[in-house]
């Protein structure tokens, strides 16, 4: 989850050398392979997307839902909600629990969370302390945006440009399956074999993905050699909050308590002077 630059907020989490565990090691070191090699200093690209969008290919709906507005110096939440499909299985998933540390340590108001299983954290929570104004010059009473983006499942793409095995794999040549030999560890070797010049090329898939042709079977370049195991899909979306002034909140309470007073003193004064006309028609001769 990101907020912007100047965003007045803060992770309520600190993060100790002594606790980070071997997820946090892996967490931390995959940001830093993302910025490294994608030059992602920021997570938030120019056109609004968020670097996530890079690793998957496809696409889910994210949703994001904060308090409209808060006070300085306070813990408010912001729910992320991740629909999330129970019947589907995704391949080789093993999330385990939440990890939550900086995407950088210079960049303190974007948090990065995960690896997290599905069933459990269809919803999260985020605690953050709002900043307080009167501490911190740079932090002013104005509307500030808050963007949160996530990855349901695993990508397709490793951020240094690898191919993960939750993908299609496509022939790379067109012609007729020769030979499928299955290695130890489970991947393929696929030999495809020109019809026309009898010219091979091997075809390499990774373990995981289920085969959709046979030897002696004729392909097309391009053409589906696995199952498509991907179930998960980007997912990015955004809120604004406003950072108020608890001044202008103790204003406007007095303005509307002086209105409701001047209000029922105006009653009070209707039925005094209606009272006296009575006594005075009451009165006359």
């Amino acid at each position: 989850m990101e907020a912007d630059d100047n965003i007045p907020i803060a992770n309520d989490m600190s993060i100790d050398s002594g606790e980070i565990d071997a997820d946090s090691l892996f967490i931390s070191g995959y940001m830093k392979l993302v910025r490294e090699t994608d030059g992602f200093e920021n997570p938030r690209e120019a056109t609004g997307r968020i670097v996530c969008a890079n690793c998957q290919l496809a696409n889910k709906p994210l949703d994001i839902e904060v308090p409209q507005a808060v006070l300085p110096d306070i813990v408010f939440e912001a729910i992320v909600r991740i629909p999330y499909d129970m019947n589907l299985k995704q391949v080789f998933a093993n999330g385990k629990k939440v990890v939550r540390i900086p995407y950088d340590m210079n960049l303190k108001q974007v948090l990065a969370n995960g690896h997290v299983p599905g069933k459990k954290y269809s919803e999260i929570t985020f605690p953050i302390l709002s900043l307080d104004p009167a501490t911190n010059k740079d932090v002013h009473f104005l509307k500030y945006p808050i963007y949160v983006s996530g990855n349901k499942g695993r990508g397709q793409i490793y951020p240094d440009g690898t191919e993960s095995n939750n993908m299609v794999y496509n022939a790379i040549a067109a012609g007729i399956v020769s030979k499928i030999i299955r290695k130890e560890k489970g991947e393929y070797e696929i030999t495809i074999t020109d019809a026309l010049d009898g010219r091979q090329v091997v075809d390499i898939i990774p373990p995981g993905p289920k085969l959709r042709v046979s030897e002696g079977e004729s392909i097309k370049l391009d053409q589906p050699l696995t199952s498509n195991l991907n179930v998960g899909g980007f997912g990015q979306g955004d809120a604004k909050i406003v950072l108020q002034d608890p001044l202008r909140v103790q204003g406007l309470l007095f303005f509307l308590a002086s209105i409701v007073l001047a209000q029922i003193f105006l009653v009070l004064k209707k039925k005094q002077f209606e009272k006296v006309q009575v006594q005075n028609e009451f009165l006359d001769p």
